[in-house]
């Protein structure tokens, strides 16, 4: 009864968001009432868990997401993503020109939300499409391949974010596994299958055939642009390298790992940029914090989804359906690393949106890593990549792809779709694989 609780309940999700529109933070207030109350919990008691599971996962992510909203927004503005692809344009060549559009998503992918880092590479992809003769989607397929690993995969992005928060995982290992993860996962889903495509021919509307480009000048350099991008990798990675190879009680171990803590990366990679890519350009401070708090806006509904989601998991917890589901499964033969994807899969595949595909996933699992020795770094991949599988007519990435490339919606499903498709099936098997060394 429980189980069919839950299963109703996630049935009401997905009608209530597909069928009737209704907002997702709505949505998931709603259906962690029902499920509350339907467990047998008083409504008070009810109330009490989704206040305590909104404000348990939001205390952390609120500041990363912050951060981050604020370091795409400055690197954006700055002409520092317009400076990383066309200075690797240039270094790549023409005939390698897959591989530095794969490696300009990645690098602005990171810091940088995926809508917003689609929208500003995008036209730049256009241009290089038009400049070089190639097909549009023999160079624009890497690109996305990249933006949507990272998006899925990897911290400090909103859904692998809140996950790892979900399963107190750490976020250096996730960060570093799912760097691993992700290369093979771009190169197939990417350069690879986009030279597969023969007869899909991509005519973008001529609105976004001419983008503001700005002149060399204008933009910091590419040294400046590259390090500021990544300066949260880079701190949190070496965070997660000394932790490894130093002693827990080493000073100098203590300090890397506290610059390293993703509260702290972000911010001090904020800092960086409002200098590198703000006041050394020569705007003024008031120029640079108006910038930093446009960006907050864009990021209000995904924190205030990601706190649905921690409400409908807080509530599976405290009605002891995560137990219940624990107990069941603890029998199985398949591993949690599979149904956990499967899960995320399959909610995906209902509701069109990867970061509520995670996140519910992530509450209905929770209990599966308990009693096993399961790493939980590796859960947040796997449920990451099933959240990215079969994107279809439910999920806005794949208008915002049609739209932009200007295709049908048959010839969006043979490209888009496959390549999503084919990230979350590769995201599975590096986990897998990684799982038999860690």
């Amino acid at each position: 009864m429980p189980l069919l609780i839950v299963i109703f309940g996630i049935v009401l999700l997905f009608i209530l968001i597909t069928r009737f529109k209704l907002n997702p933070f709505i949505t998931f207030i709603i259906v962690s009432l029902f499920v509350g109350i339907a467990e047998g919990m008083e409504p008070v008691s009810v109330v009490a868990s989704i206040q305590k599971g909104i404000g348990s996962i939001l205390g952390f992510l609120v500041i990363i997401l912050g951060l981050g909203a604020m370091l795409g927004k400055l690197v954006a503005d700055s002409g520092a993503a317009q400076k990383i692809t066309t200075k690797l344009v240039e270094k790549f060549g023409k005939k390698n020109i897959q591989w530095a559009v794969v490696l300009t998503g990645f690098i602005v992918g990171i810091p940088m939300f995926y809508s917003v880092g689609f929208v500003i590479l995008i036209p730049l992809v256009f241009t290089i499409a038009a400049t070089t003769g190639l097909p549009l989607l023999y160079v624009g397929l890497p690109m996305l391949a990249s933006l949507s690993v990272t998006h899925g995969y990897l911290p400090p992005h909103p859904a692998p974010t809140a996950i790892a928060a979900t399963f107190n995982a750490d976020i250096g290992k996730t960060l570093l596994y799912g760097i691993i993860v992700a290369i093979p996962a771009i190169i197939v889903a990417g350069p690879l299958l986009s030279r597969t495509i023969r007869n899909i021919e991509a005519t973008p509307l001529k609105e976004f055939l001419n983008p503001i480009i700005l002149k060399d000048e204008e933009m910091p350099s590419t040294g400046v642009s590259i390090f500021t991008a990544l300066l949260p990798v880079i701190l949190i990675a070496i965070a997660a390298l000394a932790e490894l190879m130093l002693p827990v009680d080493n000073g100098i171990s203590k300090i890397i790992v506290f610059l390293g803590n993703p509260v702290i990366a972000m911010l001090i990679s904020v800092l960086v940029a409002i200098y590198t890519l703000g006041l050394a350009r020569g705007k003024k401070m008031k120029e640079v914090m108006d910038s930093v708090a446009s960006a907050i806006t864009g990021i209000t509904m995904v924190l205030l989804i990601i706190a649905g989601a921690g409400a409908l998991k807080q509530v599976l917890i405290d009605s002891g359906v995560s137990e219940y589901i624990g107990e069941m499964l603890k029998g199985s033969s398949v591993s949690p690393l599979i149904l956990a994807w499967l899960i995320a899969t399959v909610i995906r595949v209902c509701v069109g949106s990867a970061t509520v595909a995670g996140l519910t996933a992530a509450g209905i699992v929770l209990p599966l890593i308990s009693g096993t020795d399961v790493s939980p770094e590796l859960m947040v991949l796997a449920i990451g990549s099933g959240s990215l599988m079969l994107s279809h007519v439910n999920d806005s990435g794949f208008w915002l792809y049609k739209e932009y490339f200007n295709l049908s919606v048959k010839d969006t499903l043979k490209t888009w779709t496959v390549m999503e498709t084919t990230v979350g099936i590769m995201g599975l098997v590096g986990v897998l694989i990684l799982n038999l060394f860690i």
